[in-house]
């Protein structure tokens, strides 16, 4: 008789996430900057890499695999033969062809008949700044299908615009924002970046029950002077991290999610700096290894406010 599986036998008490994201063999971005962090908030983490390439695509070059939707299937099919296929939760990122998210539709279907209560957290990556980083029509399918089997969505601001139709220039446009997705499906979304007037801020909305009024609130980040890569996909995972822990309180979440982030930046500028590097010039890779005691141990220093 085969030996169990313990983490499925004597589960962890926060959960065990499968991760549909990117992989670069160097630097952290999708799944490398998604799984460690869980692992060390107390998850178990199962990855699935769409891609697999030896670096990320702001390189002057890169080379890898991409997986396809049927490849996908056959790993969801593996696990469901040894019985492995039972999650609490379910985590995806950058997602490159319409064929593939529609396969990733079908494994939310599957772990659904098997966990009714999963947990699905879709970071819709579609672009960011006006630029579109994947084909239009996966905003088509993020709108009609994916959005109303998530339960939390973290877009940035113009992946918000793009999935509701609407324009983001002001903290009013961004809370409408939150409330059009909600009538979509998730009740729980964060927009993990609003910038308006030179002011950098995150909007958090959490609609405890279906038709009512959504609690939200804002967090003022303050700007760091360069471009990073792997920001959004750990901020995902840090928020899934923490709001399973604080499952009535996204502020809390969210709170301690942004003060992970923020010192980690500030280390990988300050690490930059030292090795006499100026961060202005490219996009850098996030210090995430060096970072662990400030993901594990976040000291909050930026606060939520509560919209009225």
């Amino acid at each position: 008789m085969a030996p169990p599986i313990l983490s499925l036998a004597l589960p962890s008490e926060t959960g065990r996430v499968l991760s549909i994201q990117s992989h670069t063999a160097q630097g952290y971005v999708g799944n490398k900057a998604a799984i460690f962090p869980l692992q060390l908030l107390g998850y178990d983490v199962d990855p699935i890499n769409s891609v697999q390439f030896s670096n990320h695509t702001g390189y002057p070059s890169f080379k890898g695999q991409v997986l396809n939707g049927q490849q996908l299937w056959e790993l969801i099919e593996g696990l469901e033969a040894n019985e492995l296929l039972y999650y609490t939760h379910l985590l995806t990122g950058y997602i490159g062809s319409v064929s593939f998210l529609d396969s990733v539709l079908e494994v939310i279907d599957k772990l659904r008949t098997i966990n009714p209560e999963l947990t699905y957290v879709c970071d819709p990556v579609l672009g960011d700044e006006g630029k579109l980083y994947v084909p239009l029509e996966l905003a088509v399918v993020y709108r009609e299908k994916v959005i109303p089997v998530a339960t939390m969505l973290t877009p940035n601001q113009f992946e918000a615009e793009l999935l509701t139709g609407s324009r983001i220039v002001s903290e009013r446009d961004g809370r409408e924002a939150c409330n059009i997705i909600h009538a979509a499906g998730p009740p729980k979304v964060v927009i993990t970046g609003i910038n308006i007037d030179g002011n950098l801020f995150l909007i958090g909305s959490d609609q405890k029950e279906k038709g009512q009024t959504a609690e939200q609130f804002k967090i003022v980040i303050p700007k760091i002077p360069a471009y990073f890569t792997g920001t959004g996909d750990l901020m995902t995972a840090l928020l899934l991290g923490w709001s399973d822990k604080y499952p009535d309180n996204l502020e809390k979440a969210a709170e301690l999610a942004v003060s992970s982030l923020q010192a980690l930046l500030q280390r990988t500028l300050n690490d930059y700096k030292r090795a006499g590097y100026d961060p202005q010039s490219s996009s850098l890779e996030i210090r995430l290894i060096q970072s662990q005691d400030d993901i594990r141990h976040p000291q909050v220093k930026l606060k939520a406010e509560k919209y009225g």
